[in-house]
């Protein structure tokens, strides 16, 4: 890694008391994001509550462990040592639910443990990788992965798949009232105030919805003010081809996603990584994703939503992400705490949820506006990508008649949309990805 600015932002001395702080707010900035899929997972699967606490309480724990792995590093071989948050990887969501409805949980955990060793082995040849994922790629999956989950958000919106209360126009109230707050704070506020919006929007919607009966206080007796993470909660992992291949061609696609946001971080701190960096970095997701199958947390992706954060406060020191790590660990052995997050009704997390997901696609677009869309071939790209991505999504039932591997891969539109935007990308620009220096 070569300092291209006058100061090492990375390695500045900052007292503990300040560190301490300083990576609270990292914290707060990316809770919301890593509770989320802990959270739509269960709803999805039908887990119970305890079950859903225990999911965010490893999946805190595992956080802190990972991103103590990527900003503090060990050695020379693991961690890419920049200010770095790794949380749940939102590309694997749709494929997690999937093995889940499928396999139950031990199967899911198998195939999670399984690939994780691809993504340690893709740090050996990672500039063989990146090289098809230039940003009419990555913009595309990005802006797929934000679209795609959209109708996850509109069916908690309208009261959950299955309630008794699907559709009563007060869900809607509920979520329009926590869309407004949200968009307030974006429009009002600055500076951390705007960084935690999300948040403060789902705190203030619980409320908003506990006044008319939507919030169970009940459950929060259930829980313990401290727990260890015992390994391998729901059982001994069980191995499936289908679910290794399709979980290991996810992991894949998410290794391009960190690669981007590696370089967008250094940009930040003002240094110039190198192959090498990467590669450190991509071995500690690997690490991090063997760690998430033991604990019964998830695959795990570096954060954009910390970087922002970075570039608003200026404090760009990676001993900052070492504090919020060691929080996040804290915090995943407060079961009580994580019980909390429970509480949350169906229609606050769509009203939520429909800007965040939309946020997500809407980066995508925004990574694509760098594209050369003078091009005719790059628009033939990204449209046909989207489409094919966004189709499948929202037409269920396309491929039943396929084998089930093929099924699995096929009805996610994340997978299918990537995959188009590869080959497309391909066919049209071969020459730019295959030339020589």
């Amino acid at each position: 890694m070569e300092q291209i600015g006058k100061k090492d932002y990375i390695n500045e001395k900052i007292p503990v008391s300040k560190l301490t702080i300083l990576g609270f707010q990292h914290v707060l900035v990316m809770y919301s994001a890593a509770v989320i899929v802990p959270i739509i997972l269960a709803n999805a699967l039908q887990l119970s509550n305890l079950d859903l606490a225990f999911l965010i309480s490893a999946d805190l724990f595992t956080c802190g462990i990972a991103t103590f792995l990527q900003s503090f590093g060990i050695g020379r071989f693991i961690g890419i040592k920049l200010p770095v948050v790794l949380g749940c990887a939102v590309i694997t969501l749709g494929p997690m639910i999937s093995i889940g409805k499928t396999g139950g949980m031990t199967v899911l955990y198998g195939a999670i443990l399984l690939s994780s060793v691809l993504v340690f082995a893709c740090s050996f040849f990672i500039n063989k990788i990146i090289r098809f994922f230039p940003p009419i790629v990555i913009g595309s999956l990005v802006t797929i992965i934000g679209f795609s989950l959209v109708p996850l958000a509109l069916q908690d919106m309208a009261g959950g798949i299955g309630s008794e209360n699907f559709g009563d126009p007060i869900n809607y109230l509920v979520a329009i009232f926590v869309l407004i707050i949200i968009l307030l704070i974006n429009r009002f506020c600055k500076g951390f105030a705007k960084s935690i919006a999300i948040l403060v929007g789902l705190i203030l919607g619980t409320i908003f919805a506990s006044f008319f009966g939507m919030v169970d206080l009940s459950h929060l007796n259930d829980a313990d003010w401290f727990k260890l993470i015992h390994p391998l909660h729901f059982g001994a992992p069980e191995f499936t081809f289908n679910s290794v291949v399709v979980m290991s061609i996810f992991l894949v696609i998410s290794v391009a996603e960190s690669v981007g946001i590696f370089y967008m971080i250094a940009d930040i701190c003002e240094v110039k990584i190198t192959p090498k960096d990467i590669a450190n970095g991509i071995r500690a997701e690997g690490c991090a994703q063997f760690l998430g199958g033991l604990f019964n947390s998830f695959p795990y992706v570096t954060f954009s939503e910390n970087a922002g954060l970075m570039t608003v406060t200026g404090v760009r020191n990676r001993f900052v992400l070492v504090a919020a790590a060691i929080i996040l660990v804290i915090l995943g052995l407060v079961p009580k705490f994580a019980m909390l997050t429970t509480l949350i009704p169906h229609p606050v997390l769509g009203g939520a949820m429909i800007c965040l997901f939309g946020t997500i696609g809407a980066n995508g677009i925004k990574i694509l506006s760098s594209v050369d869309f003078k091009k005719n071939e790059n628009i033939i790209i990204v449209a046909c990508s989207i489409g094919i991505g966004l189709g499948t999504t929202v037409t269920p039932g396309l491929f039943n008649e396929m084998p089930e591997i093929l099924k699995m891969l096929l009805e996610n539109g994340i997978f299918t949309g990537t995959v188009t935007a590869i080959i497309l990308n391909t066919l049209f620009n071969y020459s730019e990805i295959f030339k020589t220096k």
